[in-house]
């Protein structure tokens, strides 16, 4: 299969140290994207560190930092990560980090006037305000999490090495629709979880609503980093 990405100037992703399955749509699949990328993994940082209502900040941010320097000495113009709870970095890493960063779906919360976000999460008792906040993100934000006894959490945030994707897809649907049952006002959903991504279009289908997850987060941000670099003298 050739490949169709265009050329140009690499993403780096700031990868979680996983061993899960990662299929087309998850962000640490290089075919997710249309544009080049590339990985490095933050070395003993997994899920548990990050999907945390209080993680150890200076040790994540430490590893952001050392893992954001080597990429971009790679040649990566610009970074995101592997996890929607990083966005609770997003400025300390920004102001350390020798490229500029987007480390969540959520920053897309602060863009979207007008309209109201919903979130579906990896862990509903672990998104706290500080992670909207972060963002700039109102901190009131209706937030479904998926089930602490679920398949994905089985995979994802306990680390497991299979994925049933029919479960998960199921699961995220319900959230989904527990969501806005329960808040009837929301107009968008935005998935907090890198993961996720792969069933987006099942829940387009069935709520009919749109839906904005990190995927599209890192290819406006992409976008943007090359205008910048054009309008540079």
């Amino acid at each position: 299969m050739s490949d169709r990405r265009a050329p140009g100037p690499p993403l780096g992703i700031l990868m979680l140290d996983t061993r899960f399955p990662r299929i087309v749509g998850d962000v640490g699949n290089a075919a997710s994207y249309d544009f080049p990328v590339i990985f490095r993994t933050m070395q003993g940082i997994g899920p548990g560190d990050a999907v945390a209502a209080h993680p150890d900040r200076p040790r994540v941010l430490a590893a952001l930092k050392a893992n954001a320097e080597a990429l971009a000495a790679e040649g990566a113009v610009g970074l995101g990560t592997s996890c929607g709870f990083l966005a609770l970095y997003q400025e300390d890493l920004a102001a350390v980090s020798p490229v500029p960063v987007a480390t969540s779906a959520l920053l897309h919360i602060r863009t979207l006037a007008g309209r109201k976000a919903g979130v579906i999460t990896a862990s509903g008792k672990n998104l706290t305000p500080a992670h909207f906040a972060a963002v700039g993100a109102p901190v009131d934000t209706p937030v479904v999490g998926l089930p602490e006894d679920s398949s994905f959490a089985a995979t994802f945030l306990r680390n497991g090495t299979t994925l049933d994707r029919e479960a998960v897809e199921r699961e995220v649907v319900t959230a989904g629709r527990d969501l806005v049952a329960r808040h009837p006002e929301v107009d968008t959903l935005v998935l907090e979880c890198t993961n996720l991504p792969p069933y987006k279009a099942a829940l387009e289908k069935v709520l009919g609503l749109p839906v904005l997850d990190v995927l599209d987060l890192l290819k406006g941000f992409y976008v943007s980093l090359g205008r910048r670099a054009s309008a540079r003298p």
